[in-house]
């Protein structure tokens, strides 16, 4: 760090070797606190975060401490929880207990997102073990991230919702950032938003709205409704086809050669007095009957 106060302080002055007099704990010392999880996580409203936490005193009795700070003054509040096996031994709503311990063992820290949290919100967790004249902390940090929920509809009203879900996107707090109601996906329409809370109030007077599915879907699980397919996957060589736009419109024809990489298709049309053939973009043409 630049600019701080101790920026013109000698190298050689004011600093004392860590030892057990100084509270430190020395450098390559074995951890009284540690966990294998990533102390940063990512939650959906009304979901919880959840670390491991192993814990190794160097001295009984130790105390464990736990310090719970928002990111945002106005953010509504997380609850955090401390669990020894199936045990609550700490909660955030209690926050004046201490965790007193007579052995090593292994915590579970959880910290839950409000359910009317904002995209970016967060929670800062710092766990304090004191043993002796050793202190020793580390700071989890849990962040609010959008949800990915699927809303059941009336079948073949998929987009009739969806157009009305979006036109109520931007009223109030703005809490949906997309909806999706894929192309041959019948009775469901996808909805990206941060409080789930007000996603389910939002649905009610849609009609033929019915019912989010209970808990949330992946970017991966609907990765392949965002990318368009290949027009060419529908045709193969023989097929007989209908143009519907270019200069042959509404000519028929058959397909000779199928290229996936430039998605075009080479055809005959049909009606031809000399048979020639034609280079045309896949999407141009319409299948109307299967080689068989």
């Amino acid at each position: 760090m630049s600019g701080g106060l101790m920026d013109d302080m000698d190298p050689e002055e004011g600093f004392e070797e860590p030892g057990e007099e100084s509270g430190l704990k020395s450098a390559g010392a074995e951890e009284m606190l540690a966990s294998e999880d990533d102390t940063i996580k990512k939650v959906s409203a009304g979901s919880m975060a959840e670390w491991r936490l192993s814990v190794s005193p160097k001295a009984f009795p130790a105390v464990l401490s736990v310090s719970v700070s928002s990111g945002r003054d106005d953010a509504p509040e997380w609850e955090v929880m401390l669990y020894d096996g199936a045990s609550e031994v700490w909660n955030s709503n209690h926050a004046s207990d201490l965790v007193e311990l007579s052995s090593s063992k292994t915590l579970v820290l959880k910290a839950e997102c409000p359910g009317g949290g904002r995209y970016g919100d967060s929670v800062s967790i710092a766990v304090t073990l004191k043993a002796s004249s050793y202190e020793e902390s580390i700071t989890f940090e849990a962040v609010a991230k959008q949800s990915i929920l699927i809303l059941k509809t009336q079948i073949d009203q998929e987009k009739s919702v969806a157009d009305s879900l979006y036109a109520k996107a931007n009223l109030g707090e703005k809490d949906i950032y997309a909806v999706l109601s894929p192309q041959g996906l019948r009775g469901y329409v996808f909805v990206e938003g941060m409080n789930t809370d007000r996603l389910l109030e939002k649905t009610k007077e849609i009609k033929k709205a019915r019912k989010f599915i209970e808990g949330e879907t992946s970017i991966d699980d609907i990765s392949h409704y965002l990318t368009p397919a290949s027009p060419v996957i529908r045709i193969a060589e023989g097929d007989i086809v209908e143009l519907v736009n270019g200069p042959f419109k509404g000519e028929q024809a058959r397909v000779q050669k199928v290229d996936p990489v430039k998605e075009s298709v080479v055809i005959e049309l049909i009606g031809a007095m000399v048979p020639i053939p034609v280079d045309v973009k896949a999407e141009w043409v319409r299948v109307i009957e299967k080689e068989e």
